[in-house]
Formats: structure tokens, sequence, C-alpha cells
């Protein structure tokens, strides 16, 4: 089993035997990797008091340390979590799998015949906060497509990560794979993190999942590519015409509502919600469901004295509280005249997932192309925005950037493609 890393050649060690694992993987069928994936599931089953025994360890310590609650909550794991990442891990295994998709072959005039054939990415180097089920999850995602993976938790899940390891590795071992092809580095310091992120000959890509602070740190700490993803504001825009019937006004107060409290340290959460001036009335009614849920509310002016009205509390605003992702029980509210006003701001502050609810199918539509987000959405809640959800299975992370992959990352975005070319002795001339 793999034990804890302490200098930058056990590093390089856990690297150098991903990338020989990485060369296992990427030719594995399809049947061998689902089996290898049923078997991590049956390990996590059997092996459930032992983890759960770890965790509660790390929890223990994460509530004397004084961690926050959310991210408490984020850690903790029981009985039906564990047996809900077990199932998550089936339900992997019966996705398609990627690997050796082709492109139809063309023969050019030179007489070769060419194709793109979608491949793993190779090694990837995956770090994360607070989560024991992103260890799985990830190790599972990488698995089935190809990948081997370097799993960095944060401190706070050193024992839970250790056993769900274990875990693997045993049905690794079952199934005839190297353990290379999942390792944790078990050490939390950071000077470890930052030695993967520079192991450029090795590792093909780092995933960081977590706060703004962390991808900072990978972007400009990394020599390998970084796919910076999971940060950034959640805006819904409420048009006036969404609000014009009794049902539409509750539908409104019910995605808002799930929008900021079904999970609100969860990255797809809602931050600021854009009121169309023509909604102003019905705004009272909209929010009155997540002050009773205990958020608060930072409003401008207008919507404040809206508010104010009809006996709402809510804090004035500040410039801060536009362009900020709260993670907890904070909204911010800005009126606006009208879909124009509401583009122009989500040009400047979005860029997760952006949420319009209207019955305007011209606005809807001019919203879908002119919102340059990861995701866009027309009257359903933004947490949507999530592998599971959007039928991918699971997902590494929800990338936030331009290039390779954009929005939640499952089996595709861990691929890259190749191009295949076949002749019968061509040359160029």
């Amino acid at each position: 089993m793999t034990t804890a890393v302490s200098s930058s050649s056990s590093i390089r060690d856990l690297a150098v035997r991903a990338k020989q694992a990485a060369r296992t993987l990427r030719s594995l069928p399809t049947v061998q990797k689902a089996e290898a994936l049923r078997a991590i599931a049956a390990q996590l089953r059997l092996r459930e008091d032992v983890i759960l025994a770890a965790n509660a360890r790390d929890v223990q310590a994460a509530l004397a340390a004084g961690l926050p609650g959310h991210m408490v909550d984020r850690l903790r794991l029981d009985a039906r979590a564990l047996e809900g990442i077990a199932s998550d891990v089936e339900a992997v295994s019966r996705l398609p799998d990627p690997v050796g998709e082709s492109s139809a072959a063309r023969t050019l005039p030179s007489g070769i015949t060419v194709r793109q054939v979608r491949v793993p990415l190779g090694v990837l180097g995956v770090i994360y906060e607070s989560r024991p089920n992103v260890t799985v999850d990830t190790a599972t995602l990488a698995l089935m497509s190809g990948n081997a993976v370097i799993l960095r938790g944060g401190k706070e899940t050193v024992h839970s990560n250790a056993a769900l390891e274990e875990a693997i590795h045993a049905a690794l071992h079952a199934q005839n794979l190297p353990a290379g092809a999942v390792q944790v580095i078990r050490d939390p310091a950071r000077e470890r993190m930052l030695e993967l992120l520079r192991l450029d000959d090795l590792v093909d890509a780092i995933i960081p999942r977590g706060g703004a602070g962390l991808h900072r740190f990978c972007v400009e700490n990394a020599t390998v590519p970084v796919i910076v993803g999971g940060i950034g504001v959640v805006h819904l825009y409420l048009d006036g015409s969404f609000v014009q019937e009794g049902p539409d006004v509750q539908k409104a107060a019910d995605i808002v509502l799930n929008a900021k409290t079904q999970k609100p340290s969860a990255c797809n959460a809602l931050d600021t919600l854009l009121v169309g001036r023509a909604a102003l009335p019905k705004l009272p009614e909209v929010v009155r469901p997540l002050l009773q849920a205990g958020v608060t509310l930072k409003a401008d002016p207008e919507s404040l004295a809206q508010l104010a009205q009809a006996g709402l509390d809510a804090q004035p605003a500040a410039d801060a509280d536009y362009g900020t992702e709260f993670l907890a029980l904070t909204a911010s509210l800005k009126v606006v005249e009208g879909l124009e006003e509401a583009l122009d701001f989500i040009a400047e502050h979005g860029g997760h997932t952006d949420v319009i609810l209207t019955r305007d199918d011209a606005q809807a539509a001019r919203f879908m192309q002119d919102v340059d987000s990861a995701a866009v959405m027309v009257n359903a809640s933004p947490r949507f925005n999530d592998g599971g959800q959007l039928g991918l299975g699971a997902e590494v992370a929800i990338s936030t950037q331009k290039l390779h992959a954009r929005g939640p990352m499952g089996l595709r975005e861990l691929t890259t493609s190749k191009w295949v070319v076949q002749g019968d002795g061509q040359v160029r001339s």
C-alpha cells in the first residue's frame, strides 16, 4: 500500500508509477475497466466499518480545530453516504466509454486515410479540499477514462483518504491492475503539492477543486497545465414576464430558494439575483422564502425599499457584494432596467452558471446566445450544473476556463484525441 510521502523523490516516485500505470490503463478494454469499478464498489461496502472509523477521526479533529461548519459537513461520512458513493461508482461503470471513439475516416488526395481517435489524457493530478467522496469519484472517473491519477486531499481528510485508497488498491490488486493507477499523497504539507505541480515531465494535467486561493496557487506555481474551475459568481435574472401569474411567482420563489439553500456551499449555488424592473413588485413574494430559510440578503436601494414596504428585512449592499462568490447563506440583489442591463452586468461579473427566468422566448434566446458562461439555463435552478444532474454520471470538477473542457468534467472531458494516419507508401511532395 502507498505510505505517507515526505520528500520530493517520493512524489516523483508516485508520478513515475502513475506514468507506468497509465500505459496499462490506456489500452484496457471497457469491460475490464467496468469490472475494476465494480470491484471498488464491493470493497467500499466490505470495508464500511474501517472507512467510517477513519472518517470519524477526521471529523473529530476538524471539530477540535474549529473548521467551519460547511467544511465539516462536506467531510462527514455515514453508512448511507458511503453506500451512495459505492452506487455512484457502479453508475460510472455503466457509462459509455469515450476512449477509442473515432471520427469518420477520410481519404485525402494524397491517398492517406486520416481520422481522430479519443484517448486518455494520461496522468492527472487532482488537488481538492475536505470531501472524501471526491477521492472515489475522481479515482473511478480516471480509471474508466483510462487515466492514472495522483490525489492530494486536504489535511482534514488524511485518515478518510488513506482508508479509501486502501479499498481502491485492494480492488485493483484483485483485478491484476497496477496500484500506481490511483495514488493518494498522504502528507498534507503544501510543499508536497508544490512538487506535484512542477512534475511536467510526468504529469499531464492538474485539476484543482476548491476555493479561489487554491486555484490561484496552482496557476501561479504549476509548470503542469492547470484546468481551472469551480469558482465564479452565479447569477439569476428574473424577467417581468415570468411573474405575471400566481403559479409562476411560486415557481420563481421555488427556483430561487433551491438555487441558494439546497447546498449553499456549492460552487453552483446562487450568488446574485438580478431583478428586472417589471418584476420588482413581485420581489417580496419571490424572496420571502429565502429570508424564512435564514438567508442574508444584501440589496441595492431599489430592492431594499421594495422589501421594506413589504415588512421584509435586508441589508444595504456594498459594491463588493456584487461579483462575490458567497458559498454561504448570503445573496445579493440588484434591480436592472431589463435584459440588456442584466447581460451587461453578467458579462462583467459572471462566468460560472447564469440563469434567466422568463416567458419571453426571444429574451431566452438572446440570453442563451449572449451569456458566455460554463452553463446557461432557462427557467431552472443553477444547481443542475453538475455532472450527475447533466447525465455525466459524476464529475472531477466544473471547469470555468475555455480551453479543452468547460462545465462539468466527466469521462469525455478527461480524454483528448490523436490523429491516426494510414497509407501505403505515400511520401510528401
